[in-house]
């Protein structure tokens, strides 16, 4: 009796013993998987950081990771506005595969998970700081607010350096995130700075930061060349700075806990610089963005500058594979990305894989103002230094109705400039530019035309590039069941606007009713019909 009891005493004690080293490889285990800090600015295009040789943007946080890192030169949001480009990044699907979501300002479809709640299922710690997914609302099916981006951390206040700059210190709510969090579990936190998001202080550039209107090597041929223009810009490299500032205060918080080099850091930004021409359009400096990341336990070989074509929808299968997880497994939708792991493993600069030779890309309905609560929709495809576009509703303004302001280009000195040069009657080309109507069809070669000064659309040499595309595009988006495509577009400008405020602005407006748009200047307004 008394060997049988001893004899279930050490197997209970070899049981507590088994138990015990079975939750410690578990703990182990867990903590192997990346660490994943995600940085997004707001409204910065390619190229306008120091590692790409931008002269009047400083960048050591951006340039570090590109360093130690891979510097990516063809990145691109699938559509170049905040709240659908973030919609993307979160689902890996595009725009015109999420309902609402595919538009600005909208609801965010309850049965599109995102990959930081299927991380935070799988045992991540999660968080953000500042901007996640917006403008917008986002709800479950029994009306509970979603936290797509994670949890906000947002105590921790600054006083910031300059009017329009937010007080949100990014840094210290990080290193708040990092202290709150188990420190068994790996983590994945959203750094989504408010910058160079409009409205800047005038002249900030020059006064605070000590920048020369000579500093800026070239002033896009869209644009007048002025001193107006040279320190709106000038401006704009000023809130890039800020946010980078952050971002070096964070890589040093994450070395100092020796954190840095199992954490997969990614550097980017939701759509092109909020100015006239760019952001909330399709063109190369629209949908085209920085990126850099840099993971050193994971991508054996840095200081890499990758050629291939990736797009935003390309990350959630990224950080979703690196955690371990299938889609399934993480209970989301069908992903469209595909996971950056080919070019992590390689050794290779330049084209890694090729196969990544194109995105797509598009838009529906951005900002308030058009009739009918109407969008401008867009679909394209860049490939191999081509950029096609099919504008389906030509006869629209792409900018926005002139008599409510142009609401899809936010107010700036920049946009003054050009509206009050068209009613000078002078120098108009810069107004059709940005505003005018446009073709049915646009081609450029956007390797030798970056700027897409030179529509080839209609010139017998291009036709067979131009047909190619055309096809490519339109077989792919039918395989996406693209609503567009498959003859239901309408239903992009039937959903509602998330704010009861916005819905039906043009009817409103053009009644007589005293509403007014808050990224616009009184200025904007056109008094006369321009039709």
């Amino acid at each position: 009796m008394k060997n049988r009891l001893t004899a279930v005493i050490y197997l209970l004690l070899f049981g507590m013993l088994c138990t015990g080293v079975t939750r410690a490889e578990s703990k182990a285990a867990a903590k192997k998987r990346p660490n994943i800090l995600f940085c997004i600015a707001d409204d910065a295009s390619f190229p306008h950081m120091g590692a790409y040789g931008c002269s009047w943007v400083k960048t050591p946080g951006f340039d570090r990771v590109a360093r130690e890192g891979l510097l990516f030169n063809n990145a691109y949001t699938p559509n170049a506005k905040c709240a659908p480009s973030r919609a993307c990044i979160l689902t890996g699907r595009n725009s015109w595969q999420l309902k609402e979501a595919g538009n600005h300002m909208a609801f965010f479809p309850p049965e599109f998970k995102t990959y930081v709640e299927s991380l935070a299922d799988a045992g991540y710690a999660v968080g953000k700081t500042a901007k996640g997914w917006a403008p917008g609302v986002a709800v479950d099916a029994n009306g509970k607010r979603r936290n797509l981006a994670g949890p906000a951390f947002n105590q921790k206040k600054t006083k910031p350096p300059a009017s329009g700059i937010s007080p949100i210190d990014y840094a210290a709510n990080f290193e708040l995130f990092l202290k709150q969090s188990a420190k068994e579990k790996p983590w994945c936190f959203w750094y989504g700075g408010f910058e160079p998001h409009r409205r800047y202080e005038y002249g900030a550039g020059i006064k605070k930061a000590g920048k020369k209107l000579t500093d800026i090597d070239r002033v896009p041929a869209y644009w007048p060349d002025n001193e107006t223009i040279r320190t709106d810009m000038l401006d704009y490299a000023y809130e890039i700075e800020h946010f980078d500032q952050h971002l070096v205060r964070m890589l040093n918080l994450l070395e100092q806990r020796g954190e840095l080099d199992n954490t997969l850091v990614v550097l980017t930004a939701d759509n092109g610089m909020p100015f006239p021409r760019v952001k909330g359009q399709e063109y190369e400096r629209s949908n085209h963005l920085p990126l850099a990341i840099m993971w050193k336990q994971g991508i054996p070989t840095g200081n890499r500058v990758i050629e291939d074509y990736v797009s935003f929808i390309d990350f959630a299968p990224t950080f979703l594979e690196v955690a371990g997880l299938t889609t399934e497994d993480a209970g989301m939708q069908p992903i469209t990305g595909r996971s950056l792991s080919d070019i992590f493993q390689s050794e290779k600069s330049g084209i890694v894989n090729p196969e990544r030779d194109h995105v797509l890309i598009g838009k529906e309905r951005h900002d308030i103002g058009r009739p009918h609560d109407q969008g401008y929709p867009i679909r394209g495809i860049v490939k191999q230094g081509m950029l096609y576009l099919k504008n389906d509703e030509p006869g629209r303004w792409p900018a926005g109705n002139p008599e409510t302001g142009y609401l899809n280009c936010d107010g700036s000195p920049t946009k003054s400039v050009i509206l009050q040069l068209r009613r000078d009657g002078k120098q108009a080309d810069f107004w059709q530019w940005a505003f005018g109507r446009r073709p049915a069809e646009e081609l450029y070669a956007i390797s030798e035309d970056p700027e897409c000064m030179q529509n080839l659309a209609t010139l017998p040499a291009h036709q067979g590039v131009k047909n190619s595309l055309k096809k490519q595009l339109q077989d792919e988006l039918t395989a996406q069941k693209d609503p567009r495509v498959l003859g239901n577009g309408s239903i992009f400008e039937n959903y509602q606007y998330s704010d009861p405020r916005t819905r039906s602005f043009y009817e409103r407006f053009m009644q007589g009713e005293k509403i007014k748009a808050g990224w616009v200047n009184e200025t904007d307004f056109e008094s006369q019909p321009l039709d």
